[in-house]
C-alpha cells in the first residue's frame, strides 16, 4: 500500500469488545462468513465491501465512522 495517501484501519476488534460480542456470534448475525469477520478484525482486508460495511454498521448499531478511521500521511 502507498503511504503517501495515508490508509484506513478498521476498528471491528475495538467495536466487537465494546458491544460485547464475539467473533462466532457476528459471523452468525451478519450472515458472514468467520474467517471474512477475522480478516476484517485483523485489518486483513485490502479491498472493502460495501455490503459487508452495512451489514457490519446494522448488526452493530453503529455508523460507519465508528468502524473506519482514516489515518493520514505522516508528514515528511
Amino acid at each position: 500500500m502507498d503511504e503517501d495517501y495515508g490508509h484506513l484501519e478498521i476498528r471491528l476488534k475495538e467495536l466487537l469488545q465494546q458491544k460485547g460480542l464475539s467473533r462466532n456470534k457476528l459471523s452468525y448475525k451478519a450472515e458472514m462468513n468467520w474467517k471474512q469477520v477475522d480478516n476484517y478484525c485483523n485489518n486483513n482486508i485490502t479491498r472493502l465491501d460495501v455490503f459487508v460495511l452495512c451489514k457490519l454498521c446494522t448488526v452493530l448499531e453503529c455508523n460507519i465512522e465508528d468502524l473506519l478511521v482514516f489515518c493520514p500521511p505522516e508528514k515528511k
